[in-house]
């Protein structure tokens, strides 16, 4: 297993394919339990270094980490030193000096965990909880994860992912990790919305949502990410659903088989209609509870041995 996760293309398909396996045995261990702890990280210490707000990653990795009995500490810029001038450098020094053995990092500026992990300022693990626009594969794992448990093996899959590829860090993740796992991806978006590039990742690209429909197996509405947008890259809310959104008459036209994902929090009514988010074929809340277990899985892998594998989870549960 890897040192550090800081993007979906450090994961080979075994490295990606133990993780979900891992994550799988997670699931199976703590669900349907009084008490939800293993014992596996006892006495290692996690932090949550969160340099721009995310309450919902934040409390998942929090979440994993105490259910494998690690010590957290939470870390917010806001209110803390950072915000008086404290640099990145600093930070991690103070963090070494506190012992930590994980570091779970969500910057606003793409690459800062990168500098972090390979900068030799600490020596703990690095976990890359979602840098600028740049990525985030834990949530591209978890999405994974969610499409194995109903779809099967992922291997020549049609995976169709819709709207806000430009500003978001979901969508590049996912089409390298579902790449690595042999399933083939479709960008839908306005050109608008596209970054530049777009024609070098391993995927095709289309500018229209309904035909591309009938044919996936799962279809994944990303949010549109108002607060960082400062032009317009569309006409108005009304026209994007109007050509992007799925809709009731949008969903009728995909498999009876076929899945719908939202990495949230969704904007009901624009990219995704009440009906649909709400219907027995939408898995977005298990995304929710699944990403726990896909971050435990990759924090016991890094913290607690590459040579162990998901088995060990088990006898250190027993």
């Amino acid at each position: 297993m890897i040192r550090h996760l800081l993007s979906a293309a450090d994961l080979s398909r075994s490295d990606a394919t133990l993780l979900l396996d891992t994550t799988e045995e997670m699931l199976r261990l703590t669900e349907g339990r009084s008490v939800k702890k293993l014992p596996t990280l006892r006495g290692r210490t996690v932090v949550n270094l969160f340099f721009e707000d995310s309450t919902r990653t934040r409390t998942s990795f929090e979440l994993a980490a105490k259910r494998l009995s690690a010590d957290v500490i939470n870390f917010s810029a806001k209110g803390s030193s950072v915000s008086k001038g404290e640099s990145l450098k600093d930070t991690a020094l103070t963090l070494a000096a506190m012992g930590a053995d994980g570091v779970v990092v969500r910057h606003s500026a793409s690459g800062a965990p990168y500098r972090l992990a390979s900068s030799g300022w600490i020596d703990a693990r690095v976990l890359n909880a979602g840098d600028g626009t740049h990525e985030h594969p834990t949530q591209a794992l978890l999405d994974a994860f969610t499409m194995r448990r109903h779809l099967g093996d992922l291997d020549g899959r049609k995976i169709v992912i819709v709207g806000d590829v430009l500003h978001g860090r979901v969508a590049r993740s996912n089409v390298i990790l579902l790449n690595t796992l042999g399933a083939r991806v479709t960008l839908v978006a306005p050109p608008t919305l596209l970054p530049l590039g777009v024609e070098n990742w391993p995927c095709d690209v289309s500018y229209h949502l309904d035909p591309v429909l009938p044919d996936a197996d799962a279809v994944m509405m990303l949010r549109v990410q108002r607060e960082r947008m400062n032009a317009a890259f569309f006409p108005s809310a009304r026209e994007y659903s109007r050509r992007y959104g799925l809709d009731a008459r949008r969903f009728g036209l995909l498999s009876d088989e076929a899945i719908v994902l939202h990495p949230g929090p969704m904007n009901r009514g624009m990219e995704i209609t009440a009906d649909v988010a709400d219907s027995e074929r939408s898995v977005i809340v298990e995304q929710v509870s699944n990403g726990v277990c896909v971050r435990m899985a990759a924090l016991y892998l890094m913290l607690a041995g590459a040579d162990e594998t998901a088995d060990d989870v088990h006898e250190g549960a027993a």
